[in-house]
């Protein structure tokens, strides 16, 4: 059996005159406003072979290229960053959700790169399954079905539902993502963002956070304009800053639904200016949340506040874990300042006018 490494070794970037500079991970550090410290869950070490035990029990290791791509992503690692005061048992099921979304994500855009019509049997498999409590046909459904049990064995009724329903939301944008990259020039950054905000798959994990507390959220606060605004705030940075040190990485594929590669396009500049210029939407989402925050913070219950600190985990776990997991590790190959000669766009791509 082949055993494969979870670390990745560094090496420092060269312009061509052989000189070490500063990578672009760098950039991204000391321009990013990150007020939320680091924390992680104990439960960490349980949680990475309760994934692995899942995935394998419902054949998705067994799958070309899976069990590789998930020592890649580590997902109970962003779990327990993202939720270091959950419980062992909700944390499994957050890092078995990462790790199915991960399998899942990968496959549509294997599928939806051929032809966004391709992914439809897929989509609406999980849709059956989420919406209407279908029998899954395929592995990838039977562990969606099964997730879906996990949920509702651990939530209230209300809590579920909200799950399903954002986790259909999820499913939906997957599409969108496809029929987009099917049709590149159009792809503007507000269209991009609006896709992002769908297929980045966040939250559908806010009803685990409701979990997590001692007792439901009333819905007067659940439903309050400003947790609402919150809840799209921390979603919208939580995933932008994965998009970050994912850039070079998307690029090279040819990805396009993502936030700094998206300014690269609408801008005609070179990458990093592109990520400088996500790195401070992102801090404007970030400043805006804060305030929010501190606004609602003295009229919410302890088991609001304990909902809006989950958001704020998924805001700092994405980035403590984008930092330094291998899926990005192409962030440290690009100079934090593009050399003469280099081009802003990949070889064989056009722009936007």
């Amino acid at each position: 059996m082949t055993t494969l490494s979870t670390t990745h070794e560094e090496t420092p970037v060269a312009v061509p005159d052989g000189i070490p500079v500063p990578t672009l991970r760098d950039l991204i550090d000391s321009h990013l406003h990150m007020p939320f410290p680091f924390e992680r869950n104990p439960h960490e070490s349980e949680a990475a072979a309760g994934v692995d035990a899942w995935l394998s029990a419902w054949g998705l290791t067994d799958e070309p290229g899976v069990a590789a791509m998930i020592v890649r992503t580590r997902p109970a690692q962003l779990a327990s960053y993202n939720s270091p005061a959950m419980d062992a048992g909700l944390l499994q099921i957050v890092a078995n959700q990462i790790a199915y979304q991960f399998v899942f994500d990968d496959r549509a855009e294997d599928t939806g790169r051929r032809s966004p019509g391709r992914l439809v049997p897929m989509l609406c498999e999980s849709v059956g399954i989420l919406r209407d409590g279908r029998p899954p046909g395929t592995p990838l459904g039977a562990a969606l079905a099964d997730l879906h049990r996990q949920v509702r064995e651990r939530c209230t009724p209300a809590q579920a539902e909200r799950w399903a329903w954002k986790s259909r939301e999820y499913v939906h944008g997957l599409l969108y993502e496809a029929v987009a990259q099917a049709q590149p020039l159009l792809v503007r950054t507000g269209n991009c963002t609006s896709i992002r905000s769908l297929t980045a798959g966040v939250e559908p994990f806010y009803p685990l956070c409701e979990a997590a507390q001692p007792h439901e959220l009333p819905p007067a606060e659940l439903h309050h304009p400003v947790v609402q605004r919150l809840s799209r705030l921390s979603a919208d940075a939580a995933v932008w800053i994965p998009d970050l040190f994912s850039a070079v990485k998307e690029q090279r594929a040819g990805e396009m639904i993502n936030l700094a590669l998206a300014h690269q396009r609408e801008h005609r500049c070179s990458l990093q200016t592109a990520v400088l210029m996500a790195i401070e939407q992102i801090n404007a989402t970030i400043k805006e949340f804060q305030e929010l925050y501190a606004e609602i913070e003295p009229e919410l219950s302890p088991a609001g506040v304990g909902y809006v600190e989950g958001m704020i985990g998924w805001i700092r776990g994405c980035y403590h874990w984008s930092r330094t997991v291998p899926r990005y590790a192409d962030v440290t190959s690009v100079p934090a300042v593009p050399w003469s000669g280099q081009v802003p766009y990949p070889a064989g791509r056009h722009c936007p006018t």
